[in-house]
């Protein structure tokens, strides 16, 4: 057991302290953004490298690196929306009687090259990655960008729990493009396919035959999609998993509603797109 114990142990940590650090620093002055961003893009850099090194590295060692590699430049692309450097061409609040593909529009011009970015990430893993037997920098990424995508259709469409403490101010204009709601019909979808998606990479990292490499690099993905799965879960049942960050936002505990964060590195997660409470409830009923 210990095999598999130390990988999920390792998926779980890093998930954990990543996503409130990258919290921690989207909540710190709008002075140091700067220096925190130039900070992250230097470990962008270190990261995209250990991913191409490790490409061809089929170790344990190789495993975790191309796993860590992945998170870092995810945590990048969640730094760089969250500190508003790489949004979209809009950073306005819903309109006001938008409805439909209209209000999906509006939405998706506050993050679009936010979501170009993403895409390029991707496309910069998928070539470092190319012709390689260590793909796991790629598998874990696809799952942080897949479950993202997910957890923000799932916010717009409607949610139980919209996070309260999690959204820096200046991103405050997004609470119009979310919705609380009991339930949304993409979530059921969503919810199934990424417990599907956990069961295989399980049964992956399981299997008979398997390296020690595949079985460090299957562990630590499924871990991660485990992850992802539950924080889907948090977006609607009334868990109080915000305090699993509140060390990351000093004095912010007690003024905020407490509700899940999505995306931990999510970067979770998330993180994908929380919404202040105080701010959002006359927003959510201008769009819904």
């Amino acid at each position: 057991m210990a095999a598999y114990a130390v990988p999920i142990l390792y998926a779980v940590v890093i998930w954990w302290f990543s996503t409130g650090l990258i919290i921690l620093l989207d909540h710190r002055p709008r002075s140091t953004h700067p220096w925190s961003m130039a900070a992250g893009t230097l470990v962008l850099a270190a990261a995209l490298w250990a991913i191409g090194a490790s490409a061809s590295d089929t170790s344990e060692a190789g495993a975790y690196t191309a796993f860590t590699g992945a998170l870092l430049v995810w945590g990048w692309q969640e730094m760089s929306y969250y500190m508003g450097f790489v949004s979209g061409p809009s950073a306005k609040a819903c309109p006001p009687g938008a409805r439909g593909f209209a209000r999906f529009r509006a939405a998706l011009a506050t993050s679009l090259w936010h979501e170009a970015a993403i895409l390029l990430g991707g496309l910069a893993i998928l070539g470092l990655t190319w012709g390689g037997p260590n793909r796991f920098a790629l598998w874990t990424y696809l799952i942080l960008a897949g479950m993202n995508l997910s957890a923000r259709l799932n916010m717009f469409l409607g949610v139980r729990n919209l996070n309260a403490e999690f959204l820096p101010e200046h991103l405050g204009y997004l609470a119009g493009f979310l919705r609380n709601r009991p339930m949304n019909p993409l979530f059921p979808v969503s919810v199934v396919l990424a417990g599907l998606g956990t069961v295989w990479l399980a049964q992956a990292a399981l299997g008979e035959g398997i390296d020690a490499h595949e079985r460090v690099g299957f562990t630590v993905v499924t871990a991660l999609m485990a992850l992802a799965t539950l924080e889907h879960g948090f977006l609607m049942l009334p868990l109080p998993s915000a305090a699993l960050w509140q060390w990351s936002l000093p004095g912010k505990g007690a003024e905020a509603v407490a509700a899940p964060v999505q995306g931990g590195v999510a970067y979770g997660t998330p993180p994908s797109a929380p919404v202040l409470a105080t701010r959002s409830r006359d927003a959510q009923e201008t769009a819904g």
